[in-house]
């Protein structure tokens, strides 16, 4: 299937991906059956991810405090409902022209509570939700980083990404064991509201990956003025920090220190980024800058 698979990852980047890897059924080993993708379509052999690069230019408005909605449509809505959802639908479509089933999936949260009872005796309710990101790793376009943002090496945080299942025993794309970038207890200070807590951290470990993350309250999140989103799916999930100061602090971070492997002429953040620190309008200068 090697030559199948080389045809399949071509025409997703003609189709427009920016991303696009392949993870084989047998790298969701162990998850549990409420969040594995057998459980939507039980001969799925390959699990294929799809990306869609966030522009930079999208959050100029947010990192200048002035323009919100062209990141909430170009980074976000329209962006996971028109242009990730076409280039999902055209790869899908490619599969089946080639006799193979696709089942496209967009992002619902795995947090989102089960919607009805079980149809058949030890299955799991509806509706059975994947892990995008975790599913990200498997394919090998990234991984999450200490402040539980994915992140790859083309765009650091700045993707979205949709699945599809397939019944095409494709070939693995390789996952990297190698970090993009580096995690340090100080990116706590990225977060203006003290969200992110370096002094309780996890590791997560996906096929021989080690990550490691620090803890986030995402109850403090959800009141964030700097950038946040609501997730739009389940309020269940958690809150979209793409475009929040802590994400666009990574960003500038990770670009100033030469992390990525797509450079821009001028640097993303030109002057001290703006913070609301509470719920009320206060607005201060905002010094996150660290070596």
């Amino acid at each position: 299937m090697k030559e199948y698979t080389d045809s399949l990852l071509k025409k997703a980047r003609e189709f427009g991906a920016d991303l696009v890897g392949i993870a084989p059924i047998e790298r969701f080993a162990g998850i549990p059956a409420q969040h594995h993708p057998s459980s939507i379509f039980p001969e799925a052999k390959s699990v294929v991810v799809l990306g869609r690069r966030i522009t930079r230019g999208t959050l100029r408005g947010v990192e200048e405090g002035t323009q919100f909605d062209l990141y909430n449509q170009y980074g976000y809505a329209w962006l996971e409902d028109r242009f990730i959802a076409m280039l999902t639908f055209k790869v899908s479509e490619y599969l089946e022209d080639n006799r193979w089933e696709a089942v496209p999936l967009f992002n619902i949260p795995v947090e989102t509570p089960i919607m009805g009872i079980p149809v058949r005796e030890g299955h799991p309710a509806p509706n059975v939700t994947v892990d995008f990101d975790e599913a990200a790793i498997r394919a090998g376009l990234g991984e999450m980083h200490y402040l539980k943002l994915f992140v790859t090496k083309e765009f650091g945080p700045l993707q979205r990404f949709q699945i599809i299942l397939t019944d095409a025993p494709l070939e693995g794309t390789e996952i990297s064991l190698e970090p993009v970038g580096e995690s340090k207890h100080e990116m706590a200070s990225f977060c203006p509201l003290g969200a992110i807590d370096s002094t309780q951290e996890e590791t997560l470990e996906i096929c021989g990956k080690k990550m490691k993350m620090a803890t986030i309250d995402y109850s403090v999140c959800a009141n964030c003025k700097n950038g946040v989103l609501p997730n739009r799916y389940h309020p269940a999930g958690s809150p979209d920090r793409i475009g929040a100061l802590c994400s666009r602090s990574l960003l500038e971070y990770m670009e100033k220190h030469n992390q990525l492997s797509r450079e821009f002429k001028n640097p993303f953040r030109v002057r001290k980024a703006w913070a609301i620190r509470q719920d009320k309008a206060e607005i201060t200068n905002f010094g996150s800058e660290i070596e």
